[in-house]
């Protein structure tokens, strides 16, 4: 038996609802070559949990109208709401990062431009970027069963991110990954019994790292270091063993 499609759609919903999908969702369902009468998974209503069943009543040539049929509370986030912050690795690897960390729960992540970045946005390119490691998101949820489509935000300086929008607060920790000697492990830090943070930024770098500078104002700032063990690991690597160890 094939799996159910499912599509990514922001709209309110209700049961019996009747509407037409926005454009990127009908265009998904035309390349899958689906009819009236086929069953559609919907889910990314903002704020509501869970994902809703719906039929194809009709098909023109670039709308497809759809009905509500009913409503399914199920999550399959992880435990603990992960953001990771992030500098930029080159080529592709961004583009893998955000996929794979969808898959694994992430809550958010933050594109920091550091001393070792090597991609650079302009203003003209930045919004373009954010909107394509966004669909990428998107396109993993559709493949994995979550619900909740990650944040992806606009990428900052780490300088102007650690001073404003870096989160904090009860109840949440603040870690970055370092190479430094006698670092505590992440994965001795969450099996601990003093660790009970429900949400978690895990910042780290690029390729070779933050500088020494960057880390030791993270740390001021209240970043506490962690460990992945003595191997050096690419950065995206890094990325997903540490949402693996929290989620």
């Amino acid at each position: 038996m094939a799996a159910v499609p499912r599509i990514f759609n922001a709209t309110p919903l209700r049961l019996g609802l009747e509407f037409a999908l926005p454009p990127g969702a009908a265009r998904h369902v035309q390349v899958l070559r689906l009819q009236p009468g086929d069953t559609i998974t919907l889910f990314g209503v903002a704020g509501e949990c869970g994902e809703y069943a719906a039929t194809i009543v009709a098909m023109g040539r670039r709308d497809v109208q759809v009905r509500v049929l009913g409503h399914d509370p199920v999550e399959r986030e992880a435990r603990r709401a992960v953001h990771l912050a992030v500098g930029v690795p080159a080529n592709e690897r961004m583009d893998w990062l955000v996929e794979k960390a969808t898959e694994l729960g992430v809550a958010s992540v933050q594109p920091l431009f550091t001393e070792r970045t090597v991609v650079r946005l302009g203003a003209d390119r930045a919004p373009k970027r954010v909107a394509h490691w966004g669909s990428i998101a998107v396109a993993a949820c559709e493949q994995c069963g979550g619900n909740r489509v990650p944040v992806i935000h606009q990428p900052e300086t780490l300088a102007s991110w650690t001073a404003v929008r870096a989160p904090a607060g009860e109840g949440h920790a603040r870690l970055i990954l370092s190479l430094q000697p006698q670092t505590i492990a992440l994965r001795a830090l969450v099996q601990g019994e003093g660790f009970s943070a429900a949400s978690v930024t895990v910042l780290l770098g690029p390729e070779g790292g933050l500088s020494p500078a960057e880390e030791a104002h993270a740390i001021a700032v209240g970043f506490a270091p962690v460990s992945l063990g003595e191997r050096v690991l690419r950065a995206e690597t890094a990325a997903l063993a540490a949402l693996t160890l929290l989620g």
